[in-house]
């Protein structure tokens, strides 16, 4: 287990240093100077340079790179050039928003989409299965955008039940959640379906089944553990997506969270915020899916990572 973790930090290491290597040098490849963004279109050609110099943007590209994972591997990931404050203080200012809208979505598509999917492949064929596949298709096929405007539309403006947009507490995630949850729910709606009908045509179930085990058994105690390892996996990655932020949803809705964060540092040509947030995110993902392989030993113990 140790050379195990041990290899998965070091290939998480790499791949962070790619992610890092790739986003500083697309940045810095977009056209614009942030130094005209920050002074203005009137500034004086002294006053960019002198700015520049002190931001050490007229450095070589590679110097500056060097000096940024430097001081990233220390925590410091700059300073914003819009806010002043240091990156590290706008993600922790605006993660635990983001968190929380994770964490919602992601329970609310895994009960929604385990169950629809459960119903699904033991109905198979049926009324059923061909309802919860419709809905499955809708949650992943429909535009976020368009969920989150259809929902503001009934349950704000007509029925004024939830909030319109900005953040005051929980009400506020319960429409953005619902969002990202019916996606997420579709998406675990198809896997739990396909996983668990390859485990019902197993001959243990039959087995189980001549027994007497009741269909609650069968499923519940037999099935759904073994079918839940690739349904894991996608609640995993969908829950380190979030956590990167939801960029559409945050947005519609006004969320101050990370998705919106970025948009606006994109906006405004804040590189260091960019290049920090992009970073972090980057991070999540991959702590998501180094946690799922760690779970599938509580989900198959013969499963081990010598």
């Amino acid at each position: 287990m140790s050379s195990y973790l041990l290899k998965r930090l070091l290939t998480m290491g790499v791949t962070l240093i790619g992610v890092s290597l790739l986003v500083f040098f697309m940045i810095h490849l977009v056209p614009g100077n942030p130094v005209t963004y920050i002074l203005g279109d009137f500034a004086t050609e002294e006053s960019i340079k002198e700015l520049e110099s002190r931001l050490g943007l007229d450095r070589p590209i590679f110097t500056q790179y060097a000096a940024y994972m430097l001081n990233a591997v220390q925590g410091d990931l700059g300073t914003s050039y819009i806010t002043g404050y240091t990156v590290v203080e706008e993600i922790l200012n605006r993660i635990p928003i983001t968190a929380q809208l994770a964490l919602y979505s992601v329970a609310f598509g895994s009960i929604i989409g385990i169950m629809m999917g459960i119903i699904a492949a033991v109905k198979q064929n049926t009324i059923f299965d061909q309802m919860a596949m419709l809905v499955a298709l809708v949650g992943i096929s429909a535009p976020g955008f368009w969920i989150a405007l259809f929902l503001i539309l009934l349950f704000s403006y007509q029925l004024g039940i939830f909030p319109i947009s900005g953040y005051s507490g929980f009400y506020s995630l319960i429409l953005p959640s619902i969002t990202l949850g019916l996606g997420t729910a579709g998406t675990i709606a198809r896997m739990t379906r396909s996983s668990m009908l390859d485990v019902i045509k197993q001959d243990y179930i039959r087995t189980a089944q001549a027994k007497g085990a009741s269909l609650y058994r069968l499923i519940f105690h037999h099935s759904l553990q073994n079918a839940l390892i690739p349904v894991v996996t996608v609640i995993g990655m969908q829950f380190g997506y979030l956590m990167a932020g939801a960029v559409v949803t945050e947005t519609v809705f006004a969320l101050p969270g990370l998705g919106s964060l970025v948009v606006s540092a994109i906006s405004t040509r804040d590189i260091p915020t960019v290049q920090g947030l992009l970073l972090f995110m980057a991070s999540m993902i991959i702590l998501a899916n180094f946690v799922v392989d760690l779970l599938y030993t509580k989900l198959d113990p013969r499963i081990r990572f010598d």
